[in-house]
């Protein structure tokens, strides 16, 4: 799966210049112009990774990711702004950004620090762990770690568990779960996949004090 690039840059050249570039190196990517629907779009689409201009229309960039993680949105972000004095890189670092690259900038360079950031964040496809909280997943031998504690667990639970990572800021219904982790087999039932979350929770949980899967009653399951 591609990782999603989300950019807000209020110059159309750039933001033009910039999805060209990334697209061009295997990203999928949504540009915006203003930080305007930005939120909205973040709640209803996977996004792995954002790249904000500071000066912007309506709302510094910078004050709006600093509202965003406020709310707990995660996402990386890189900063791609004119802003250049020592304290603005401070403040941007300080507001919650994870990189900081000054305009004008190489575009090779901006790939470069988008993917070590994935690499860095478990987003991006060459990434071979991935963690989460106190859970870490090594995915080439499909083994998991619980607060550096290794625990064994069926490769039904490891790809439920996996998915729940992968799309941790959504309620993820039954049946989604069941046409992604199970294949939509013919024969699974509603409730196996109950059955499965509460197994997999006594393993990785078994005090129930983590509270790592939250049941949304009448629609599905979260990851806390």
């Amino acid at each position: 799966m591609q990782a999603h690039i989300l950019i807000i840059e209020d110059e159309a050249d750039i933001l033009e210049l910039e999805e060209y570039h990334l697209q061009k190196a295997g990203f999928a990517v949504s540009g915006f112009l203003s930080t305007k629907m930005v939120k909205e779009f973040l709640d209803e689409e996977e996004v792995d990774l954002l790249i904000v201009d500071r000066n912007l229309p309506g709302a510094e960039g910078s004050e709006f990711i600093e509202s965003l993680r406020a709310e707990g949105y995660l996402h990386p972000v890189i900063f791609v702004t004119a802003k250049t004095e020592d304290m603005d890189v401070q403040e941007g670092f300080l507001r919650g950004g994870d990189d900081y690259l000054k305009k004008p900038f190489n575009m090779n360079e901006l790939i470069l620090r988008v993917e070590a950031l994935l690499r860095r964040t478990g987003k991006s496809e060459t990434a071979k762990k991935v963690k989460y909280r106190d859970l870490l997943l090594d995915l080439t031998d499909r083994k998991l770690w619980v607060d550096g504690q290794e625990i064994k667990i069926s490769r039904l639970e490891f790809a439920l568990l996996y998915y729940f990572i992968q799309h941790s800021k959504r309620v993820l219904d039954r049946y989604e779960l069941l046409e992604n982790v199970w294949m939509d087999e013919a024969h699974t039932q509603l409730k196996t996949i109950n059955v499965t979350i509460n197994r997999l929770l006594k393993k990785i949980d078994p005090h129930r004090e983590k509270e790592y899967i939250e049941a949304i009653r009448g629609v599905g399951y979260k990851l806390c």
